[in-house]
């Protein structure tokens, strides 16, 4: 695994990044008592922190991983716009990607925390796809860095960034550039994936995807085949918890790969986590088999984290060589 670590971090390749753009807001708490007007906790606030999610979190993490990443996403005219903004240019990402939408707020999830339990998410977002003037400067964009990348991950949580129109420019433009495609998908644009080259759902969008249910490895086999024949993708990547992750090549090798999280606290990114690790080694033409063991890993070690978490080559590192399996 060694071997794989620094032949991906040795030669980085930059990422383009596209997709639903949010701000992880996370208020830390204690509970001491009941309400009297209602039969719910009083959370005595202790803290209160912001972190880029959603697109913006596989952003985070591939910057901390050392790679060069691009942005392209939507974000409203609001404190929240202005704060992803500030957080991305802090690490030195261009925000030149990033489109103001007057018309839509940009996507908060607010998460209330006490002793380390997560106890309610309030989400303060607009799912309509957005209008065709934003689609175009999207793409305009795209168009414009698209042959600075190697990758590029489409990291679609049903908000309406990735969109049709946006998926039909843009997997034919990246396959003229010989740009690998990764998307990390919602079941709503499932047809218009077509032409990607790798698709990571975890295992329940794998089943919604293809009405397969997943009981054991010839029906997961079967659910993987399914979303080849139809996307005509080269690999499928599921996550599957704690059953780690299994990989299918196009040309019908399975292969699983063992979770690596000793503890887990919150999932809260760890998909995000993932596939920025794919999009950096597959960009440097590590296999995909190859490059999925190094990103349960990552996943392995977010999962520990409590809140939106991102992880370093330093603690990839680390938790490589203290691995003993």
């Amino acid at each position: 695994m060694n071997n794989i670590f620094e032949k991906v971090f040795n030669n980085l390749e930059p990422v383009l990044v596209v997709g639903d753009l949010m701000v992880d807001e996370f208020i830390w708490g204690n509970v001491r008592r009941i309400s009297p007007e209602a039969p719910v906790p009083v959370v005595d606030i202790t803290g209160e922190t912001f972190h880029p999610g959603g697109a913006a979190n596989v952003v985070a993490n591939i910057h901390s991983l050392g790679g060069c990443v691009y942005v392209s996403g939507v974000i409203g005219d609001d404190n929240e716009g202005k704060r992803l903004i500030d957080s991305l240019s802090h690490k030195g990402i261009s925000t030149e990607g990033l489109i103001v939408d007057k018309t839509r707020p940009t996507t908060l999830k607010t998460r209330i925390v006490v002793r380390s339990q997560q106890m309610i998410r309030i989400d303060k977002e607009k799912q309509e796809i957005v209008d065709e003037r934003i689609t175009g400067q999207l793409l305009d964009y795209i168009k414009k860095v698209i042959t600075s990348v190697k990758t590029i991950v489409i990291s679609d949580y049903g908000k309406g960034v990735i969109n049709q129109r946006l998926l039909e420019e843009l997997i034919p433009l990246a396959k003229k550039h010989d740009v690998i495609t990764i998307v990390d998908p919602k079941i709503g644009n499932f047809g218009y994936y077509k032409g990607v080259s790798y698709i990571t759902p975890n295992h329940f969008e794998a089943q919604d995807l293809t009405g397969i249910m997943i009981k054991d490895e010839a029906s997961l086999k079967a659910c993987m085949e399914a979303i080849i024949r139809r996307l005509e993708c080269l690999a499928v990547i599921t996550t599957r918890g704690e059953e780690g992750m299994s990989v299918l090549t196009r040309d019908g090798e399975l292969s699983h790969i063992p979770t690596k999280a000793k503890e887990v606290y919150d999932v809260t990114g760890a998909g995000d986590t993932v596939v920025a690790i794919l999009a950096l080694g597959l960009g440097v033409g590590v296999d995909i088999v190859d490059v999925a063991r190094l990103a349960n890993y990552g996943a392995g070690i977010v999962v520990g984290k409590i809140g939106t978490a991102i992880v370093t080559q330093e603690e990839l590192l680390e938790t490589i060589k203290n691995d003993k399996v």
